[in-house]
This record gives C-alpha cells, sequence and structure tokens, in this order.
C-alpha cells in the first residue's frame, strides 16, 4: 500500500503519539482457538504471573506472533451481487479448505457485521455460531490433512451498518464501499470498490483474514450491463442477462492473500494498454478511469509497460501474474492499494497533460507495482513484518528513479524518504523495523516500515554491492514464491549468496531502533601530508545500538580524488589518510548512502569545491547551499555556475540564493533568470526564478514578465505564482486575470485562482468556490486548500452567503472523504469566531443608533444581530454534529 504524499504528512500529523493502555487479560483456552483462525492479537495481552512469590506482579513483554495456522484456504468462489440503496452484497462463498496438519472438525473465519444466512457442505446444511464476527462451523466430521473439503455460505455484507475504526494511514476499516450509490451527489461518478488490508476483506467475504493465508479465488458479479467490473486474475466471461444485467466471472488461478482481493464496479472507460512478456506474447494492461479522464489515462499511467520490464529484468524474476490493471476510484481510503493484479489509486492521480508537466505519480505507480513480487508473491507472514512488503515498495521508487530519470532524481527523492522517517520517528518516537509489540497493527504503516526501511535495502544494497544485492533479493523471492515469509528468511536469502554473516547488519537496523548521529571532523598534518578523520556517535545508546558502518570516504587533493573504505564500528575514531599537496577537499560519505543525522566540518572554501567535483547530487546540493555563504567572488561565482547545473534542483536551490548577490555577479544572474523564466524545461526552476525575480524586479519591469507567465506558461503551477505576484501590484487586474483561467480543468490552478478570490473576488465569486468544491476536478490537499480559501472568502461577503454555505460545508463533510470531514470544524470554528466579532461590532453600532435615537439604523442593527445569532446557532450544531 502506498499512502499518497499528502495523506502522508496527515498521517503524521494526526496520528497518535501515546501508547493505549494495554489490559491484562488472561488467555483462556477458548480464546487461544479463536487465534489460530484470525483472531488479532491486539485484543489481549499475555499472561500475568508472580516471580519467586513476590507481591509485585510482573508482565511477560507484548509480542504479537503470528497468527497459527490450523487451516489451509485452498480456493474461495464468491457470486455477489449489490443492492445500492441499501449499500449491502448479497453474496454466496464456496470455501474450499483442509486441516493444516492437525485433524480437525470445525472451520473458523472472520466474517466481519454480515447477515449470515446458511452455511451448508453439498446438500447438507451444518450447524454454526456467529458471534463477535466470527464465524464457527461445525463441520460434522473430524478431516484429516490430506482432506479437502467445501463449505458454501449464503450471506449479506452490509458494511454501512457495522462500527467501524481507521487509522491515520488507512482512514476507515469499511472494506466494501458504496460511493454515492443513489447519485444524489452532482460530480460524482457512483461506484463501489474494495479495500481489504489489514483486515478488512473478511467485511465483504468469510475467510481467514491473516496475511499469512494464501488461496486462489473466482468472483460472479453480477451488475448492471452499463457497469464495467474489475477484479484479480483474468475476465473469463461475461453474460448479459434478459434484465439487463450481466455477470462477469473473474478468476485468479495463483494464490494470493484475502487482504489482496478486491472488486471495483462503475461507468469507468477501460484503456488498453500491454505488455510485451519475454517468450513475444501479450499480457493485458488495462487503466479504468472516469470518462473525462479517458483521453489522460495513458499519460497518467502510460510508463506502466515500461516499469513491469524494467523490475523484471531488475529482479530476475518475470512478473508473475497474468494481468496488470489499474483503477482510480473516488473517495479512497488512502494513497494505493496493491490488490493483486488489480491496483486501486485516488483520484489524486487524476492529472491532464499540462498538469503532469509540474508533478507525475510515478513513484506511487512504481511503489504498486513493486509490491505484485514484495507482498503479492511473497508476503509479510505478520504485520510485523510489514516491512518485507512495505521496504520493497519505497524502494522501488529510487529503482524507479535511477533507471527513467538518472541518479541524481533517485538522490533527491530518497532524501525525501528519509526526511519522512526523520518526521514520522520525531513526531511519532522510534521503534524498531520488525516491531514486534505495537499497540495496533495500523501503526506499521508509518515512516519506519516505509521510509526508513527502503533507506536500509540501499545502505544493505551498497554494502553488498548490486551483483550480490539483486542476487539476494532473486533468491528470497524465488524460495518463498506464493508463500508468508519473515525477515530472517530475508536475511538468510542475502547470506546464501554473499557468503556473509549478515545478522550484524538486520540486528542494527531491522531489529534496532532511532539511527546514528555522527560528528565528523578532520585535521590536516602538513608536516606528515596526512589528513584524520575523526568520527563520533552520538545517538541515544538507551534506544539505538552502537552502529557498525562501513562507509567511503573521498579526499581530494592535488591529484584529484582518493577513495579509502573504513568502518565505523566505536564511539569515537580516527582515521588517517595520506594526500599530496593539499587537501582541497573532503566528503565523509562519498556514496552518500548512510541514513543518520550528520554533522560535518569543513571549510567555505571546502564545500566550493565540493560543488564543483562532487559526483553526486548531494555533494553539489551541499557545496552550492553551504558555500554560497562564502563572502568573496568564489562564493558568488558559485551561484551564478548553479544556474546553469545538469541537474533541475540544483538549478533551483540556485535560483533562491541570487539575492545573496551583488554587483555585476547579481546583474548577471537576473539576466539568466529572466531567461530561465521562459526557457528552462523544468517547471520548478521556472517558478522558483519567477518567485525570485518578483522580489529583485521594480513593478513595471515585473508586471510585462508575470503577465507573460499568465497567459504563455504551460505549467499550471508557473501561471498560479505569476498570478500571486500580480495580485500584490494590481489587484483588480489579477482577479481579470484569473477569472479568464477558471474554465482551466486543473486542481493546482483552481487552487491558485480560490487563493486569488480568497482576498480580493466579490461576491460574483461564491458561484465559483460552490462550483469547485462540489465538482471533482480539485482534488487532495488542494481540496482541502480551497475549502480554506473559500473559508476565508466568506468572511469578507455579506452573512447571507454565510448562510447559503452551511449547505456546502454539511456535504463536504459528509461527502467529501475522510480529511474534509476532519478539517471542517477547524473552518466552521474560524467562521464562528467571525460571527462573533461581526456581531459584537454591530452591537457598539446599534449602542450608538440609541445614543442617537436613530430608531430605523437601530431596527436595522437588530435585524442584522438577528441574523447572526441565527447563522451563529446553525453552524455551531453543525460543528457539534461532526465532531459526535
Amino acid at each position: 500500500m502506498r499512502k499518497a504524499s499528502w495523506i502522508f504528512l496527515l498521517a503524521i500529523a494526526v496520528s497518535c503519539g501515546t501508547k493505549k493502555e494495554k489490559e491484562e487479560i488472561i488467555i483462556v483456552e477458548e480464546a487461544i482457538e479463536e487465534s489460530h483462525h484470525g483472531h488479532d492479537h491486539d485484543e489481549f495481552d499475555y499472561d500475568t504471573y508472580d516471580e519467586a512469590e513476590s507481591e509485585t506482579p510482573k508482565k511477560r513483554p507484548v509480542y504479537r506472533e503470528t497468527e497459527t495456522i490450523l487451516t489451509d484456504l485452498i480456493h474461495t468462489k464468491l457470486e455477489v451481487n449489490f443492492d445500492w440503496e441499501k449499500s449491502r452484497m448479497n453474496g454466496v462463498a464456496w470455501i474450499t479448505a483442509k486441516p493444516h496438519f492437525y485433524a480437525s472438525d470445525s472451520l473458523i473465519l472472520d466474517a466481519k457485521g454480515m447477515d449470515i444466512n446458511s452455511v451448508s457442505i453439498g446438500n447438507k446444511a451444518l450447524s454454526y455460531t456467529y458471534e463477535n464476527d466470527f464465524l464457527k462451523i461445525d463441520l460434522g466430521k473430524t478431516y484429516t490433512r490430506d482432506d479437502k473439503y467445501t463449505v458454501m455460505i449464503d450471506y449479506v455484507a452490509k458494511p454501512e451498518e457495522r462500527t467501524t475504526s481507521g487509522s491515520a494511514a488507512i482512514t476507515s476499516d469499511k472494506g466494501l464501499y458504496f460511493i454515492n450509490p443513489t447519485g444524489e451527489s452532482k460530480g460524482k461518478m457512483p461506484q463501489i470498490w474494495t479495500q481489504g488490508e489489514t483486515e478488512a476483506s473478511s467485511v465483504w467475504f468469510p475467510t481467514i483474514d491473516s496475511p499469512n493465508a494464501k488461496t486462489t479465488q473466482e468472483i460472479f458479479m453480477t451488475v448492471n450491463d452499463k457497469y464495467a467490473t474489475l477484479s484479480n486474475g483474468k475476465l473469463v466471461s461475461s453474460k448479459k442477462l434478459s434484465n439487463g444485467d450481466r455477470i462477469d466471472h473473474w478468476k485468479q488461478e495463483l494464490p494470493h492473500a484475502p487482504y489482496l482481493f478486491m472488486m471495483a464496479v462503475g461507468e469507468f472507460k477501460v484503456v488498453k494498454d500491454s505488455y510485451k512478456k519475454p517468450d513475444g506474447s501479450a499480457m493485458d494492461v488495462f487503466y479504468y478511469v472516469e470518462p473525462e479522464w479517458e483521453p489522460y489515462a495513458k499519460d497518467i499511467f502510460g510508463e506502466t509497460p515500461t516499469m513491469i520490464k524494467h523490475f523484471s529484468e531488475l529482479l530476475g524474476v518475470d512478473y508473475p501474474w497474468d494481468k496488470y490493471h489499474q483503477v482510480v476510484v473516488r473517495d479512497y481510503v488512502s494513497g494505493a492499494m496493491e490488490n493483486t493484479g488489480a491496483v486501486i489509486f485516488g483520484d489524486f492521480v487524476y492529472k491532464n497533460d499540462r498538469e503532469l508537466l509540474d508533478a507525475n505519480d510515478q513513484s506511487t505507480i512504481a511503489h504498486e507495482l513493486f509490491h505484485h513480487w514484495f507482498g503479492d508473491l511473497v508476503t509479510c507472514e505478520s504485520w510485523s513484518n510489514l516491512p518485507l512488503n512495505e521496504s520493497f515498495a519505497n524502494y522501488s521508487q529510487y529503482l524507479w528513479d535511477e533507471y527513467r530519470y538518472g541518479l541524481d532524481e533517485a538522490d533527491l527523492h530518497a532524501e525525501e524518504e528519509a526526511d519522512g522517517y526523520f518526521q514520522s520517528a520525531q513526531m511519532q518516537g522510534s521503534h524498531n523495523l520488525i516491531w514486534f509489540d505495537y499497540d495496533d497493527k495500523e501503526q506499521m504503516f508509518d515512516g519506519h516500515s516505509y521510509n526508513k526501511g527502503g533507506r536500509i535495502l540501499h545502505m544493505l544494497r551498497n554494502h553488498l554491492g548490486d551483483d550480490a544485492f539483486f542476487a539476494g533479493v532473486k533468491n528470497y523471492l524465488e524460495k518463498n514464491k506464493f508463500k508468508p515469509a519473515e525477515f530472517h528468511q530475508l536475511r538468510l536469502a542475502f547470506e546464501e549468496v554473499s557468503g556473509q554473516d549478515l545478522n550484524w547488519f538486520f540486528n542494527q537496523w531491522f531489529l534496532g531502533a532511532g539511527h546514528p548521529v555522527m560528528n565528523f571532523k578532520h585535521e590536516v598534518d602538513t608536516a606528515n601530508n596526512t589528513v584524520t578523520v575523526s568520527v563520533e556517535q552520538v545517538q541515544d545508546l538507551e534506544l539505538s545500538p552502537i552502529y557498525r558502518i562501513p562507509l567511503v570516504m573521498a579526499i581530494y587533493d592535488e591529484n584529484g580524488k582518493h577513495e579509502f573504505m573504513v568502518t565505523v564500528d566505536e564511539l569515537e575514531e580516527k582515521f588517517s589518510f595520506p594526500f599530496t599537496g593539499s587537501v582541497k577537499g573532503i566528503i565523509y560519505d562519498d556514496q552518500f548512502m548512510l541514513l543518520g543525522a550528520i554533522n560535518e566540518e569543513k571549510s567555505l572554501e571546502q564545500y566550493v569545491y565540493q560543488y564543483y567535483h562532487g559526483e553526486r547530487f548531494y555533494a553539489r546540493r551541499d557545496g552550492l547551499m553551504k558555500g554560497s555563504k562564502l563572502r568573496t567572488d568564489d562564493g558568488q561565482k558559485l551561484v551564478l555556475d548553479a544556474l546553469s547545473d545538469d541537474f533541475w534542483h540544483i538549478r533551483e536551490l540556485a535560483a533562491g540564493r541570487v539575492k545573496k548577490l551583488k554587483g555585476d555577479f547579481e546583474d548577471q544572474a537576473i539576466a539568466k533568470l529572466k531567461d530561465i523564466v521562459k526557457n528552462d524545461p523544468k517547471s520548478d526552476v521556472r517558478q522558483a526564478a519567477l518567485k525570485t525575480l518578483a522580489k529583485e524586479l521594480d513593478d513595471e519591469e515585473l508586471k510585462p514578465i508575470l503577465v507573460d507567465r499568465i497567459e504563455n506558461d504551460r505549467s499550471y503551477s508557473v501561471v498560479s505564482s505569476a498570478l500571486s505576484a500580480y495580485v500584490k501590484l494590481d489587484p483588480d487586474k489579477a482577479v481579470a486575470l484569473a477569472q479568464g483561467l477558471e474554465k482551466e480543468r486543473s486542481s493546482k490552478m483552481m487552487f491558485g485562482i480560490s487563493q486569488i478570490y480568497a482576498g480580493f473576488g466579490d461576491s460574483t465569486k461564491y458561484d465559483f468556490f460552490t462550483n469547485a468544491l462540489n465538482g471533482n476536478i480539485v482534488q487532495g490537499f488542494d481540496k482541502l486548500g480551497l475549502m480554506s480559501s473559500f473559508t476565508y472568502y466568506l468572511t469578507r461577503m455579506e452573512s447571507e452567503y454565510m448562510g447559503k454555505a452551511i449547505e456546502v460545508y454539511a456535504d463536504l463533510a459528509q461527502n467529501g472523504g475522510f480529511y474534509m470531514k476532519m478539517f471542517a470544524p477547524q473552518n466552521l470554528n474560524y467562521l464562528l469566531k467571525d460571527l462573533e466579532t461581526k456581531k459584537e461590532t454591530e452591537q457598539s453600532l446599534m449602542s450608538g443608533h440609541e445614543e442617537n435615537n436613530d430608531h430605523i439604523l437601530m431596527h436595522a442593527s437588530k435585524k442584522k444581530i438577528a441574523m447572526i445569532d441565527d447563522l451563529i446557532t446553525r453552524y455551531t450544531e453543525l460543528v457539534q454534529q461532526l465532531e459526535e
């Protein structure tokens, strides 16, 4: 699963940082029996005990063990149809299974919030009990591990009628989602989709809902003929019925975990693509999108076949499934989900060709695809082992960037991923990567399992070398395919290939918390032509170990670059290296692979040298940002030269440093920025140049540049920045320019326009806000920002507009998704404060009218105050409803 970046940031912001109190519950035989059949150990701790008859009770450490397998799922067959009006699904499930080892006369399945109509084998009805979301079936006889049986269950799934929960990463565990099922919400296509991870598939079909279960599947979906359907496996048949319905039969012949089962139904357009397999045959690769996005489907997803080819070749294991389809849904509860061969994305990926100039979602597409090896083919056996899925999927983003866009792009995004881990650790605390004592399994979906894990794999790759690393990965996949795995099996796979004992690496990175905090400095001994590097590890040793860290250090002297391999494994160490002439530069981690907080001492002159001679993005970036502090011509020239760097982000950073330049260097840089703002191929760089010019040029010189970019730049981000700058110079013209852009089908552009109208739009712009908020163009953070703009806009309008807006906020909170509902009360409370202020102002005016005996104005003030009081009551009631 991939959390979209905006969702991940919100996840950090809203996650609870405290541990919930543990309950002390004695494990009884019945609880143990239930736990073997999909019960989550989160619901109880281990038993208490007395040690040496002490009066003080002791507690065994919490350990989230892997679910015991008593029953093997073999095949799951479903026949389903949908009651759109009631948001229910009628289903019949045929579960083929057998005892795992011990003979058994019962089957226990997870079945959340269902009506169970009947259970049978063949024509024989079976007795069962259904309590606490567990369906316990008496099989009527004892079966051995050599005996298969097929149980038929007739049931009704009622996702809207059960108590649901969720987490910051996956905001709901409803399992089965009916989106705008009766078509009441304009601009949102009615649709049905599922989300199984972590254990919500059992909301819509009975199963053993655990990641270490595996089963093949087939689903017969009865839908109206106007709908397209999607599920795992191949579409075996599609049969039209006389009543206008259709039965689609999807079948997956290779086993996978139940949380990967999926369905999607809606009036999607299906855009067809294909991947050429090594044997020359074509594999279907389809993109399911809403009709208006059909022209852009290949712009959004078109790199997918190339990704499949690249990852298959890189891993040495061909893509193992029979198709690869992707669907975009509304009101999705996370970022994206790697359902086998049928990936779901939230609507944040909808971008037209102009929006894709500013940002694409290839990292998310790569992430979900890579899961088809790591998560789908080989599945973490428990949620504690989730990094086996998510760390590899996270690292796929680096591997794709490295292949498609080059090492600089990969390194830039790797640093962003590392920053995500640091933020997560700071706000939520550090824990082991393989986390056996979490409070709730949903906590595993954080910056450790994803971001930190991806960087750890990169360090392992650097240590082993590419050949051994990818051979080890292949070994792991081939030995564990179609099975669950734990992290020890990953270590053993790498050890078998490399011949190395890697316990030290896995102990400190997989079973340890935190990260290294390191101080680097160096001293030059000119008499002996040696440079001595001092290294300190200063991390909290109560949290983290003393790390063993292999590093490549680079020393630059008169003869160029010299690389030295060292291993840091003590709290304080020194390493001495020879040099010739003088030490011109030094890079302590030349591969820039270390995940840690690094403090280093170098001269500004060495940073300048590092920019010109460093080979990696990090070296040039640090060289620019720190070397440009040098108050000499060398420091000034550095910024000027960086404006022409081959890598776009360096140019972007350099544009922000131009303000530090003086004299001729400043003149040359301004001339360069004027060229960049029109001609740089990367919109981020043009935008950065525009922002700097807006600060450095006088109004008359700046205006034509801004108008030119508003009218001619293809990038919506650049256009929005130009508008934001222009509104400070001429608000009326900025509003007129913005009005000419209202028909652009761009989320970013609509948000940019909303910011202009929030501060300067008149009452005629009310419809713009309501249309944008109720439509389906604006998504993600942009929609939250648009709501905030609308809120500020309303504070500038007459009270009647606040009255009209109540229904808008109510609809957003009801139908806008989890995050709109979360942040709607904040906006409403802001309006309530504004109303209270307006009431106080009007009361003060009324007092003045009273003193002047002006009855007409007094009556008008009383009327306004009454209207404001009514609005305060209505907004307060809405806030209370949302907070319940």
